[in-house]
């Protein structure tokens, strides 16, 4: 992480096993989500009633690049809904167990294994590179149909722009821009690549 993890205790004592143990499961939430920033964690015992049974909540702030924080503040009402006599260690691993969950979820929207992006097979097109400007960081293929369809540098989900020639084999999903039909999430064939 780039900024040092930073943890706090508000109105609940200080705990050395749960500051431990809070360090040990943002080391876990980094083996899932290599990309945080930062971590901060809070502990707040917000409400107290007379048999000391209200635990505090956790809260995890998780910074990470381009994106809002991620957020999960675990409150003590499902914490006694789900344990007879829940206590901070109950508020910890719930706590975590949702960051984890949510970092995974981020993990594989991230390399595109969401639902939405396994089907992009179905709307997936096989066309022939018929001009490339590699100096001007775009081209067009040559459709099944026969038309030309421009493609950006940056729409290249696989194959190496610059070693585009005319002739190459591509696959690609057709979207409409601002400016009309074009074509994206363009990979190389991989019969080109011998």
């Amino acid at each position: 992480m780039q900024i040092p993890l930073q943890i706090a205790f508000h109105k609940a004592e200080k705990s050395d096993w749960a500051e431990e143990e809070i360090r040990a499961r943002v080391d876990k939430l980094q083996s899932y989500y290599d990309r945080i920033i930062g971590c901060r964690v809070t502990v707040d015992q917000r409400a107290r009633n007379v048999e000391g049974t209200v635990p505090p909540v956790v809260r995890i702030e998780v910074n990470l690049p381009g994106m809002a924080p991620l957020v999960v503040a675990y409150e003590p009402d499902r914490l006694q809904q789900k344990y007879q006599t829940p206590d901070l260690g109950n508020a910890i691993n719930d706590a975590f167990a949702i960051a984890e969950r949510r970092l995974a979820q981020l993990k594989e929207e991230r390399h595109g294994r969401n639902k939405s992006g396994q089907h992009d097979s179905q709307n997936q097109f096989l066309g022939q590179v018929a001009q490339i400007f590699p100096d001007e960081d775009h081209g067009f293929l040559l459709t099944k149909e026969g038309g030309n369809l421009y493609f950006h540098r940056n729409a290249m989900l696989q194959g190496d722009f610059d070693s585009l020639r005319v002739g190459d084999e591509v696959h690609y999903v057709e979207e409409v821009g601002d400016t009309g039909p074009l074509a994206t999430k363009v990979r190389v064939a991989s019969a080109n690549r011998n």
